[in-house]
């Protein structure tokens, strides 16, 4: 048995090929809203609510899915989420109106919530390579995720903007398969937990601090992620696939490789802080470039973003006393509740003021969050401490 089946057993690749899938999902609609758009008659801030409706289900049900995941059990939970992706990514490829489109996608988040909440904890527990070694592999099935998402959608939607909901329709069912058979009930349960454990883990001052920087990076991601494709309209759906797999290739490269490289280097917060005020200057180049040239900053953001997703969500464990599930589903909460907020408010102020306005906003969001990690840079550091994870904390950038 080589050193890599015996880290990451059969359940862990079956967990990270859902994820993949699972981000696939997310980042499917990018080359879409402008089409989708035109099928319905809908302005921006309209066809933002395909983001906003499911993300914001997402972040809702973090509130319970943890808790769910603790009574259910880890696999049962993740069979249930990736079912009703299944089922909600095909509904929305029969939808017949944006309202009717945006509710699908609300299931669609609600069963992507509960996979989320339980895919990390899953792969961290049956890994035997370390905590590290575990989120770099979700990072990186994430990663390739977002990537593949944009690239399936442009391929498809060339034909139809409802083949590539049919499409991760089938995709999703393939990982429900992968998961039945390859993946088990880990031999030791986290106990039941309640709802009042999330709000018990929000009140953790290391916790509460590295969510809220988490909601700020997430609303940039986002106005990235979805509301970007919509000021590329000169693009076709293909040229739009290919130029958000370019930026998840960015993504997932500096999520796995790069995040272990500086680490040691900086320490994690200072690479946090670092990365945060790059990406300032990311949002603020888009909102001043042409119209030709945005297409290369978003591109490049992906960089830094992969390195955000990665240092976040890694955060989100290190510091935290609770549990694998109470800690990502708290954080998770949070961030998703930033993230719901940016698609349609970037639509809105688009439509009423100006489409570079949603970047300003996005640069000032991670600004703030950049104050908040240098302010607070002791709380987290004594919270990595707490538990052990000490590699690079004292690192001097």
């Amino acid at each position: 048995m080589s050193d890599t089946t015996r880290r990451f057993p059969p359940a862990v690749w079956a967990t990270a090929f859902a994820t993949l899938i699972a981000f696939m999902g997310i980042g499917v609609v990018d080359p879409l809203l402008s089409l989708i758009g035109k099928a319905m008659g809908a302005t921006s801030a309209q066809v933002e609510w395909l983001f906003t409706s499911y993300i914001a289900i997402m972040a809702i049900t973090m509130l319970i899915s943890g808790v769910i995941a603790t009574r259910l059990g880890g696999r049962m939970t993740m069979l249930l989420g990736l079912s009703l992706v299944v089922i909600f990514a095909a509904l929305s490829g029969a939808a017949h109106s944006i309202p009717q489109l945006a509710v699908f996608r609300a299931g669609w988040g609600l069963g992507n919530a509960f996979f989320t909440s339980t895919a990390l904890s899953v792969i961290v527990g049956a890994s035997s390579g370390g905590v590290a070694a575990a989120i770099t592999l979700y990072e990186a099935a994430l990663g390739i995720g977002i990537a593949a998402g944009p690239l399936l959608g442009g391929f498809l939607g060339g034909v139809s903007w409802r083949y590539p909901f049919f499409g991760a329709s089938v995709l999703m069912f393939i990982a429900v398969m992968c998961t039945f058979f390859l993946v088990s009930e880990p031999k030791q349960k986290e106990p039941p937990r309640t709802a009042a454990d999330l709000f018990r883990a929000i009140r953790h001052p290391a916790v509460l601090i590295n969510a809220l920087a988490g909601l700020c990076y997430s609303f940039a991601f986002f106005t990235i992620m979805a509301y970007s494709p919509l000021t590329l309209k000169h693009l076709n759906p293909l040229a739009l696939g290919w130029t958000y797999f370019a930026w998840g290739i960015l993504v997932g490269i500096s999520s796995v490789f790069v995040v272990n490289w500086l680490r040691p280097v900086l320490g994690p917060i200072r690479l946090l802080e670092y990365n945060m005020l790059a990406l300032v200057v990311v949002f603020i180049a888009a909102a001043l470039v042409p119209s030709g040239g945005l297409l290369w900053v978003i591109i490049v953001s992906g960089f830094f973003c992969g390195i955000s997703n990665a240092m976040f969500t890694t955060l989100a464990m290190e510091v935290s006393p609770f549990s694998r599930s109470i800690s990502s589903g708290t954080y998770n909460f949070v961030r998703w509740a930033g993230a719901a907020i940016a698609p349609v408010l970037s639509g809105w102020l688009a439509d009423t003021f100006n489409p570079k306005l949603p970047f300003w906003v996005a640069a000032a969001l991670v600004l703030v969050g950049c104050m908040a990690l240098a302010l607070a840079r002791g709380i987290l550091e004594h919270g990595l401490e707490a538990n052990g994870h000490t590699e690079g904390l004292h690192a001097h950038g």
